[in-house]
């Protein structure tokens, strides 16, 4: 949890600080990068993680993260320009790819069936005390010390999470074979470079410059081409980073694809409520800050007790029933009147906070059942990287659908020169004695228009999530006995995927 707990807040402390830092490093046109690398790092080394952890053991794995992650917390504090800040964050992601993938899969080695929901929902309650805490943390160190320490913070927690793991981290004894691991290194490589195209292209698009223009275009055609590249690298090596496998059981590939498409929706909420909570209902930032944390106050509740509800009903009715009731309170959010009570939409992220809760931990726990010690790492890699790759398309789609939305809506602007991008019209909002009353309201009723559209948006991937488990997920989940070895557990797996297990799951 202290591990899980590095990469969580990391991803939440340095927002409020930004202006600080621009402030005193410079490089405010390129600070977004900031978040957008360190996101690279993590999303494109799961895949890479997850087979080494596979092939050598988590705990090696897990002590190289977290050294790799301190070491670039303290390469940020002492960054001397922005380009050196950003450099280093990527090296702090470079850590937190082995943190994230690897603490959930120890916690699938560590823990029987039983008892895995009551374990993950702890690590669930490390994301939601993240998301709270991380900004709070984070404007307090920044206003009334220095940015460099929300940094340099990390180092007496990783020091701890180190030292425990070393000391009380105790894996099973795996059987020896006669043939030395061999790394597929140009698997990794090519995986890292076309992920790392493909993520750049999405978050800078629409940003740093237009969809269809050709930095856009050129790096589009070259994650494709790099992509087909790494196709067949992976069919040719002895041990591939991303086994076909992966895809071609029913199982996982359905799971992979739900929780990718839940990584989509994840963006309305995230990204674009704080910015509907102060353009629209006028809060500020620490009020709309809390009408999103609520979610993370329900979601670990309900993923707790989804084991009362996967253990009657199975695995897959119990994410689709979650992802339902999902789907509709998404839909229920362009219903709320404008322009509302706070108390309206922070109810509408309670409720998707339970409904989220009982979609995800279940289809994670159950994915992790079906595969045996050394497929379980790349399993659950490969399931938290559809997860990024979902947020990453989200990132992308739904801010040009926000921006399309908001553009539209001003042409008939009462006064002439309004903003018309998200970003540019929540600044202007923050500064009421600009605008007449008109042109405020106007604005307002434009991003509360803008943010129903993401909102729709969102219900799509809900319905694209349902989809996958309808359509491609088996009835029941092809759970492996835990009396099973680990030297028959890749063979079972692969002979129960396609029939139903007696386990009702």
């Amino acid at each position: 949890m202290l591990g899980m707990a590095l990469a969580a807040i990391d991803g939440t402390i340095v927002s409020t600080a930004v202006p600080q830092i621009v402030g005193d490093l410079g490089g405010f046109t390129v600070f977004s990068w900031l978040f957008s690398g360190y996101l690279l790092a993590v999303t494109v080394t799961l895949p890479v993680y997850g087979k080494l952890s596979d092939t050598f053991g988590r705990k090696p794995v897990l002590i190289a993260g977290i050294i790799l992650f301190l070491v670039g917390s303290l390469l940020c504090a002492a960054a001397w320009n922005m380009g050196a800040l950003i450099a280093f964050r990527v090296v702090q992601g470079l850590g937190g790819g082995a943190l994230q993938g690897t603490v959930q899969t120890i916690a699938a080695d560590l823990y029987p069936l039983k008892e895995r929901p009551r374990i993950q929902a702890k690590l669930s309650t490390v994301w939601a005390t993240s998301a709270v805490a991380g900004p709070v943390v984070g404007g307090l160190l920044a206003g009334y010390a220095d940015w460099r320490w929300i940094f340099l913070i990390n180092l007496p927690v990783g020091a701890i999470a180190l030292w425990l793991v070393v000391r009380h981290l105790h894996e099973p004894a795996r059987p020896k074979t006669r043939t030395r691991p061999r790394i597929d290194w140009a698997g990794a490589l090519a995986v890292f470079a076309t992920g790392t195209l493909l993520l750049t292209a999405l978050v800078q698009g629409g940003v740093a410059w237009p969809w269809l223009s050709a930095p856009s275009l050129g790096l589009f055609a070259a994650s494709a081409a790099l992509a087909a590249l790494t196709v067949v690298i992976e069919r040719r090596a002895a041990e591939p980073i991303i086994p076909g496998w992966v895809w071609r059981r029913r199982t996982i590939a359905s799971v992979n694809l739900a929780l990718g498409a839940m990584g989509l929706l994840m963006v309305a909420p995230t990204v674009f409520l704080p910015t509907y909570a102060q353009s629209v209902l006028g809060l500020g930032p620490i009020a709309a800050g809390f009408v999103l944390s609520v979610m993370t106050l329900s979601w670990p509740v309900s993923a707790a007790l989804s084991d009362r509800v996967y253990n009657r009903i199975g695995f897959r009715l119990t994410a689709i029933i979650g992802m339902s009731a999902a789907l509709l309170i998404l839909l229920a959010f362009p219903l709320l009147p404008y322009p509302g009570e706070p108390w309206q939409p922070a109810l509408i992220m309670l409720l998707l906070g339970a409904a989220l809760g009982l979609f995800q931990l279940p289809l994670i726990v159950g994915v992790q059942s079906t595969v045996g010690w050394a497929e379980r790492g790349t399993t659950t890699a490969s399931v938290l990287f559809c997860r990024q790759v979902g947020q990453s398309i989200g990132a992308a789609v739904f801010g040009a659908v926000a921006n399309s939305v908001l553009a539209a809506r001003l042409l008939d602007a009462p006064t002439p020169g309004l903003p018309d991008d998200l970003d540019a019209v929540a600044r202007t909002l923050e500064d009421p004695g600009a605008l007449s009353a008109a042109a405020t309201d106007h604005l307002r009723r434009a991003v509360d228009a803008a943010v129903d559209y993401v909102y729709i948006g969102a219900a799509g991937a809900a319905a694209l999530a349902l989809l996958a488990l309808v359509v491609l997920a088996p009835r029941r989940f092809p759970v492996i006995s835990e009396a099973v070895s680990t030297e028959a557990v890749s063979t079972e797996a692969v002979s129960t995927e396609t029939g139903d297990s007696p386990d009702p799951r």
